[in-house]
Formats: C-alpha cells, structure tokens, sequence
C-alpha cells in the first residue's frame, strides 16, 4: 500500500518535471523565434535586392556575404540584451526594491548575476556553433569567435548597465518603461541586429560609432568574419573597457540620489 505522503511526492516531483521541461520548451522556443524569424526576413531583403534587383554589391558586400554576416550576427544577437532593467524599473515601482536593501551586494549587481546565467547558457551554444562552423567554412576562426563571444558578452554588460541607468526614472516618474522600451528599438538598429551598420551613409558613420552598441552585435560580427584586423579587436574591448566604466560611475551616483528619493516616499 502506497503511504499518502509518498504519493505527496511523488505528485510534487511529477509537477516539478513537468514545470521544467514546459520552461525549457518554452525557452527554446522564445530563442528560435528571435534567431529565425528576423533572418528568414533579411534573407528575403537580400534575395530582392541581388536576386531580383540584379545588384552585385551593396555597401561593398556581396550577397554571399551579406548572408553570412546575417547568420553570423544572429550567434551574438541571442546575448545581447535581456529584461533585467525591466526588474528594477518594477522593484522601484511596486516597492520590491526594500526587499533587496540589506543584501550584502548591491541591487545592481544582484540582478545582473541573478539574470544572467540563460545568457551565459546561450553564449555557451552559440560559441559551440560558431567554432564547429569554423571547422567548414573558410575564413572562420575558432580564436576569432572566441573573441567575438567575449567582446559581446562586455555588450551585454554594457546594455545592462544603461538600462539600469535609465530605470532610475522610475523614482521620479511611475510609467518609466516608454523610455526602455525607445531604447531597445533605438539598439536594435544601432547594434547591427537588423542591418549591417556599413548600410549607413559615409556621412552617417558618426551616429552609431558615438554609441557603444555597435559592440553588441556588429562588431563582433565584423571580426568573427574576418572584416576586422586584430587592433581594432582590441580597440573595441578598450572602448567597451571605458564603457563600462564610465557607466558604472554614472550607475552609483544616480541610484544614490534615487534611493534618498525612493526612502523618503516611503517613509
């Protein structure tokens, strides 16, 4: 006879397995939907404008080439991003953000570690299928992806830090998220996601190269295939390296200011 708190169990783990494999389900499907979908539509751009329009060459680049830039940007457009500054913006909102005062590390910081591992993941498989594609395709290189997956992860960095610079908002104004959400659609063209960043004018360049998030996806991009020489490789991570710490510095004084404000409506 099975005990009644055995069968507890036994039902609490089924439920638990079946949670996971849904997440994991789930989360594949979340990942296939932004690599397959914003591919499938600039293959069918760049068969209309070679196939059909007769192009040879579009901004310098062939139409062999504007695919494999296509399919090569989608390995380090998966880690770019992520919702983290979403959270905080919510946790100021909604009051959570008491909850996480008396950690021992910062809020900042413990949002970013806690998020991070699915990108880790990610970087992970996306570094595994770069490499092995090296091993068929000329002109890749397992050191250069390597490379490439590094400087994207200071990217992501990089976006995480500007977007909890800019969820300090939400001590000031309640409805913050517009302004997120502007910034993920300004990225999204600015980063190389959508279209390669040599698509902009000669005259145009200055626009995404005062921005750093060229380094999210084009610039990785550019040296995984071989379009960059290895000192602008390390121009880019010295840049991102300033970056960072510039936005660090800007991340410490707002969120000083903004927690003065948020104890004192909460007090």
């Amino acid at each position: 006879m099975v005990k009644p708190n055995f069968r507890w169990r036994f039902a609490a783990l089924k439920n638990g397995f079946q949670d996971a494999t849904a997440y994991r389900i789930e989360f594949f499907l979340e990942v296939l939907g932004s690599a397959l979908v914003p591919a499938a539509i600039q293959w069918v751009l760049w068969y209309a404008l070679f196939k059909l329009g007769g192009q040879e060459k579009v901004a310098g680049l062939t139409y062999t080439e504007m695919l494999s830039y296509t399919f090569m940007s989608l390995l380090f457009t998966q880690v770019r991003g992520g919702d983290h500054d979403f959270e905080l913006m919510e946790m100021v909102r909604s009051g959570g953000l008491s909850n996480y005062l008396l950690r021992p590390a910062s809020v900042i910081e413990f949002v970013y570690i806690r998020g991070a591992a699915p990108k880790i993941f990610l970087a992970f498989i996306c570094l595994s299928i770069g490499i092995m594609a090296s091993f068929f395709y000329q002109g890749l290189s397992p050191m250069r992806m390597i490379g490439a997956m590094g400087l994207a992860m200071l990217g992501n960095i990089i976006h995480y830090q500007i977007g909890a610079l800019i969820a300090t908002l939400a001590f000031y104004w309640e409805e913050a998220y517009s302004v997120l959400m502007v910034k993920n659609m300004i990225v999204s063209l600015l980063s190389g996601e959508l279209l390669p960043l040599t698509l902009f004018p000669a005259s145009m360049t200055w626009v995404w190269k005062s921005t750093p998030f060229y380094l999210y996806v084009f610039g990785p991009t550019q040296y995984a295939l071989g379009r960059w020489s290895d000192l602008e490789f390390v121009q880019a991570c010295g840049i991102a390296g300033l970056w960072i710490l510039g936005l660090s510095f800007l991340i410490r004084l707002t969120w000083k200011i903004g927690i003065k404000r948020y104890l004192s409506l909460g007090g």
